[in-house]
């Protein structure tokens, strides 16, 4: 594998604010990597940073063999940048639009390609005023992709989407990954990046507390890996159970059993069930979210006040 990005000791200041302390991180050509944290936890920062935005205090910074601080122009033809609020022209059309931007770049991608790769077909000769919250943002990924980037740079991609326009620009991201290009994300939803990513960077402090695929933080987290849960039957006493290893919360008939093991919790108890006769009414096997995880990585973590 080829490194695209590639961050070592990464530091940043404002005056006594130390924003990013020390981040490393590698992320591969062809890979979707979200970078998640709490506001003020400096993942702006280190995004602005990779794009050549705002200047590193110390460290090391290289994105597709370039320094982004003295890359210039043929660093900026490489990558794509989709702002969490990018202001368009609204008098023009999408294809209108993707013609003008396209004029900007010596190699451009074929207007009529990356209109049909971000699903915009049917609206293509509307004017952008007209379109809605989701196909608007559809313009802006097409305007990061005109100039064919190897790096694209989603900055919350889908936020004021309702649930059905976020699922389809889940669909136009992952698309992505089939010619080939490198993402990097930052979200507030952690289904967007369960979802999306092939790997997420947790960033609180200004410090990475963790990085992998999001089963694998789900996995490697502290604490109890699942939930068991279901209803007593009928005159059937907690006491009447049997020993199993997880922790048991019980009200009134609900019982609940955070479990590190729950292969071997689940059996015993529909074991202890099957041979009475009984049934567990609403009995469910619930694997600690991912949402769970993250908020377990991060709550711990004092932030700075600004980042």
């Amino acid at each position: 594998m080829v490194a695209a990005i590639v961050v070592r000791d990464l530091h940043k200041r404002y005056g006594d604010n130390h924003a990013v302390r020390g981040l490393d991180l590698t992320i591969e050509e062809g890979e979707v990597v979200a970078i998640v944290g709490p506001n003020g936890a400096g993942k702006t920062t280190t995004v602005e940073i990779l794009e050549g935005h705002r200047k590193r205090t110390s460290g090391h910074v290289e994105v597709l063999g370039f320094d982004p601080e003295t890359g210039g122009r043929a660093y900026r033809e490489r990558i794509g940048i989709v702002l969490q609020e990018a202001g368009m022209e609204d008098r023009f059309s999408p294809r209108e639009l993707l013609r003008h931007y396209a004029g900007f770049y010596r190699r451009p991608r074929d207007v009529e390609e990356v209109i049909d790769l971000v699903g915009l077909g049917g609206k293509a000769d509307e004017r952008t005023r007209s379109l809605s919250g989701g196909q608007r943002r559809r313009v802006d990924l097409a305007l990061g992709l005109i100039g064919d980037p190897d790096l694209l740079f989603l900055d919350e991609p889908t936020t004021g989407f309702d649930p059905s326009a976020r699922r389809q620009a889940w669909d136009v991201v992952a698309s992505l990954c089939d010619v080939g290009k490198t993402v990097l994300l930052t979200t507030h939803y952690m289904e967007e990046a369960y979802r999306l990513a092939d790997r997420v960077a947790v960033v609180a402090a200004g410090r990475l507390v963790a990085l992998g695929t999001p089963d694998e933080l789900v996995d490697q987290a502290a604490g109890a890996q699942a939930v068991i849960s279901f209803r007593l039957p009928a005159d059937v006493v907690v006491g009447e159970l049997p020993r199993i290893d997880g922790d048991l919360t019980i009200d009134g008939d609900a019982v609940e059993v955070r479990s590190t093991t729950p292969t071997r919790d689940l059996q015993a108890l529909t074991g202890w069930a099957t041979e009475r006769g009984l049934e567990f009414d609403q009995l469910r096997l619930l694997r600690r979210s991912f949402e769970e995880t993250y908020l377990e990585l991060v709550g711990a973590t004092t932030e700075p006040d600004d980042a």
